[in-house]
């Protein structure tokens, strides 16, 4: 599916659109997703643990199953996230992603933490930030509109916040983000039914 994306620096939001006459049915994914019943021992055992930590398999991770060492590769997003929240909070991050998924353009996962966000209380196209939320806005749609040149105010400010450490991690989760962002639109993976009402 063709998905035009129009950012909004201020509000930090995607208005979605088809572009004229390229709106393939939603059924014509670039690939499919994997099924339990007819799935493997190991892709199983991933599925129900899936369902305990989360409830349920989305549609990305769903087609990542396909191969199980891709599928655990993408999963240390929650690896790192865990890592952060004693020091950023789940608020921040989910801020910090929404961001980055909206300057990449990609329609699930922007959907998804606007879900998050709605979910809390939260507007998503009216967020009040913190200090901490604005410079995480801030570097995510630095790096998503160009890495090589973050601007230099902006890693002074990251310095002054966090330590090195805390730096690893938050890069490291950015990156994550982004692939998953790529991996979602690369694939034509298509949005979930519990986030259509959230577009």
């Amino acid at each position: 599916m063709l998905w035009i994306g129009a950012v909004d620096a201020s509000r930090r939001e995607i208005e979605w659109r088809c572009e004229p006459g390229a709106c393939p049915a939603s059924d014509l994914s670039f690939l499919s997703m994997t099924d339990y019943e007819s799935a493997g021992p190991e892709v199983r055992a991933e599925y129900d643990d899936q369902i305990e930590k989360h409830g349920r398999v989305t549609n990305m991770k769903r087609t990542l199953l396909h191969n199980v060492p891709a599928f655990k590769a993408y999963m240390e997003w929650y690896t790192l996230r865990d890592l952060m929240i004693p020091f950023l909070g789940e608020r921040a991050i989910s801020v910090f992603a929404h961001a980055i998924s909206t300057g990449n353009e990609c329609l699930i996962c922007s959907t998804f933490f606007r879900k998050i966000l709605i979910d809390a209380g939260d507007d998503p196209d009216d967020l009040a930030l913190s200090d901490v939320e604005k410079l995480l806005v801030d570097f995510g749609v630095a790096v998503t509109t160009n890495p090589h040149g973050v601007p230099e105010d902006i890693y002074a400010r990251l310095r002054e916040v966090f330590t090195e450490e805390q730096l690893v991690l938050i890069i490291g989760f950015a990156g994550i983000m982004i692939a998953t962002n790529t991996f979602n639109t690369v694939a034509r993976v298509p949005l979930d039914e519990v986030l259509y009402d959230y577009k």
